[in-house]
C-alpha cells in the first residue's frame, strides 16, 4: 500500500465542499469553533460504519445492487433536502446566532447527512481498493486505511469550522446570518437535488 499517494488523494477527498464540510463552515460561523468541531464530529462514526461495511464486502455488494444503491441514494437526497429546508427557515436571534444550538441534536444532524450520503460507500467502496496491496492480508490494510481517512476527516473538519469562526465577525451579524443560513439551506437543497438526478 503506498501511503504517500493515498494520504494527499483522501485529504482531497475529505476537503471537498460536500454538505457536511459546509454544514460544519457555518456551525462554526455561527457558534464557535469548539461547537461546530463537536457537532461536526457526528459524522465519524457514520464514515467509519460505513468504511467498516465496505471491509467486510457489504459496500460492494450495495454498490452493485442498484436497488440498494437507489434507496440509499433517494433517502439521502430527501434528507439532504429536509436539512436545506429547515437550515433556511431558521430563526435567527438579534446577535445573528441561530436559535437552534444543541450540540448533541446538531452532531446527530451531521451524522445522519454522512450516513445517508451513497457517495461516502461509493468513494469507500472504488477509491480504498485501489490502495491496497492484495499480496499482503487486506483486513489490516483496511483497519489502516480507514483510520487514516477518519484522521484526515478531523483535520478537514478542524480546517473548515475554523474558517467559519475566523469569518464570523462579518457573518453573525442578523442580516447576514439570515444570509448564511439560507446559502447554506440552499446549497443542502441543491446537494439533495443533484444526488436525485446524479447516475
Amino acid at each position: 500500500m503506498s501511503w504517500l499517494l493515498f494520504i494527499p488523494a483522501c485529504f482531497a477527498l475529505n476537503m471537498a465542499p460536500g454538505p457536511n464540510n459546509i454544514t460544519a463552515f457555518a456551525t462554526g460561523a455561527r457558534l464557535g469553533f469548539w461547537a461546530g468541531f463537536l457537532a461536526a464530529l457526528g459524522r465519524l462514526p457514520a464514515f467509519a460504519f460505513l468504511i467498516a461495511i465496505t471491509a467486510v464486502g457489504l459496500g460492494a455488494a450495495l454498490a452493485a445492487s442498484a436497488v440498494a444503491f437507489s434507496v440509499i441514494k433517494y433517502v439521502g437526497a430527501a434528507y439532504l433536502v429536509y436539512v436545506g429546508i429547515h437550515m433556511w427557515r431558521a430563526r435567527i436571534d438579534t446577535a445573528g446566532q441561530p436559535v437552534e444550538r444543541d450540540i448533541r441534536a446538531l452532531a446527530r444532524r451531521d451524522f445522519l447527512i454522512a450516513i445517508t450520503n451513497p457517495k461516502a460507500i461509493a468513494i469507500f467502496t472504488a477509491v480504498f481498493p485501489q490502495f491496497l496491496d492484495l499480496a499482503q492480508p487486506v483486513a489490516p490494510q483496511f483497519l489502516w486505511i480507514g483510520a487514516t481517512f477518519l484522521c484526515l476527516e478531523t483535520v478537514a473538519i478542524a480546517i473548515y469550522v475554523a474558517a467559519g469562526k475566523l469569518l464570523s465577525g462579518v457573518i453573525n451579524q442578523t442580516a447576514i446570518g439570515r444570509t448564511l443560513n439560507k446559502a447554506v439551506g440552499g446549497f443542502l437543497v441543491f446537494s439533495g437535488a443533484s444526488l436525485v438526478l446524479s447516475h
